[in-house]
């Protein structure tokens, strides 16, 4: 785990949005984009340390803040223009923001995703009104493929991060925050192609220059910490977080990064997923990878932002529920609140009875049981016995495998 702060000095160059943009931005997209609340939440202060208030941009209809930008965007268009059309590129919640405001502004959409999108996204992006062309085999091919028809239809494209329209959407997340909650005292947000963070940076330097704002980035996809310190772009590997596993970050939120001096830290898988099962146990919030980033920079850097009152957006809730399913058990894995015990145990009547007797004495609850009698066992004489166990804490579960232990059973985890 690493942090990289933004310390190459660059000439003075006038911004690209202003604190002036993000409020007339503001403004454009009321009633059309949701004002979510921001929230502190007593389960998730207590694992963080620290005071941590939330907003829940994943209460936006498309499940995502990328609404915002898209939404600002849009009426940001000529009258030439929203008769064109707009395209974009997007496998995920900028397809879906850009399809939704267009329908809503009355504005023909073409969205490029690559062919390996999972049906669900295309149905909710087509679901939107939008047409969509499946193109490519990655993300690169897909984007290349949007411009081509862009120049070819006359359409507009609308990237998800590297426009100033877009970057001035975004920073309406952090004027609604800053306002709700004033205590504020340190920014987290995570960072995909660095729209985001771009905006709250920029509104947050002209509203309250003495508020740190922190990028997020997991350690596979560490592109915007790169290219802040000057160093070649490497990054790849499988991430739960893939709203914000990006190669390419945006060169507009870049410089604005970098005449902001923000630091970008980099956050394991682990603490990911951990951030997504606090917020949904804990705070009873759905959150996708990438939309749980910012509480995993919280967790990961306890120090760094003990007893500061901390602000971070969830930013979205698009999450397979198999991944979350997957997620929330490896958590409780980890907690020590399931375990999978191993017995081999001698073959006769009564054994499994007792066994599970002495589980449900210390309070445990068998969930699932395997009894292996036929094969594997190391004579006819034994049988192998795999148990998966719930428990209340890890206290409980050493208490369980001590009970064993004192029956002479031989025990060991799995």
């Amino acid at each position: 785990m690493s942090a990289v702060n933004a310390i190459r000095p660059e000439a003075p160059v006038a911004p690209s949005v202003t604190l002036a943009d993000i409020r007339a931005a503001a403004e454009r997209i009321r009633g059309s984009v949701l004002r979510t609340p921001t929230i502190e939440n007593p389960a998730v202060n207590r694992v963080a340390g620290t005071r941590v208030f939330l907003k829940l941009d994943n209460l936006q209809a498309t499940g995502a803040f990328k609404e915002r930008g898209a939404a600002n965007r849009l009426a940001l268009l000529t009258p030439r223009e929203r008769e064109a059309g707009v395209i974009a590129m997007s496998a995920g919640n900028h397809a879906q923001a850009v399809a939704r405001h267009a329908q809503l502004a009355g504005v023909k959409a073409t969205i490029v995703m690559p062919k390996f999108t999972p049906a669900t996204k295309v149905v909710r992006t087509e679901s939107w009104g939008a047409r969509v062309v499946l193109h490519g085999e990655t993300l690169a091919e897909a984007a290349a493929h949007a411009h081509e028809l862009s120049l070819r239809e006359g359409l507009v494209f609308i990237h998800p991060y590297d426009d100033p329209g877009v970057i001035a959407g975004q920073g309406t997340m952090a004027l609604e925050m800053l306002e709700d909650a004033p205590e504020i005292e340190a920014l987290v947000i995570p960072i995909g192609g660095g729209g985001l963070c771009a905006g709250t940076a920029t509104a947050t330097a002209s509203l309250r220059p003495g508020i740190p704002v922190y990028g997020v980035e997991v350690q596979g996809y560490p592109a915007m910490a790169q290219r802040l310190a000057g160093e070649p772009v490497s990054v790849g590997g499988p991430t739960i977080a893939e709203g914000i596993a990006v190669r390419d970050v945006g060169e507009l939120p870049l410089n604005i990064l970098r005449r902001c001096h923000s630091e970008v830290l980099l956050v394991p898988e682990r603490a990911v997923e951990q951030a997504v099962a606090l917020l949904a146990e804990g705070a009873k919030v759905v959150a996708e990878g990438a939309g749980a980033a910012g509480l995993a920079a919280v967790l990961t850097y306890p120090e760094r932002f003990r007893n500061r009152v901390v602000g971070t957006t969830v930013c979205g809730g698009n999450i397979d529920a198999r991944a979350l399913s997957n997620v929330l058990l490896r958590q409780l894995l980890r907690d020590g609140r399931i375990m999978r015990l191993h017995f081999d145990i001698p073959d006769r009547p009564g054994v499994l009875a007792d066994i599970a007797k002495r589980i449900s004495d210390v309070g445990g609850n068998v969930i699932e049981v395997k009894h292996q009698q036929l094969f594997g066992a190391p004579t006819v004489q034994s049988t192998e016995l795999h148990l998966m166990i719930e428990v209340k804490d890890a206290a409980q579960g050493d208490a369980l495998i001590a009970a064993m232990e004192a029956a002479d059973y031989v025990v060991r985890r799995g």
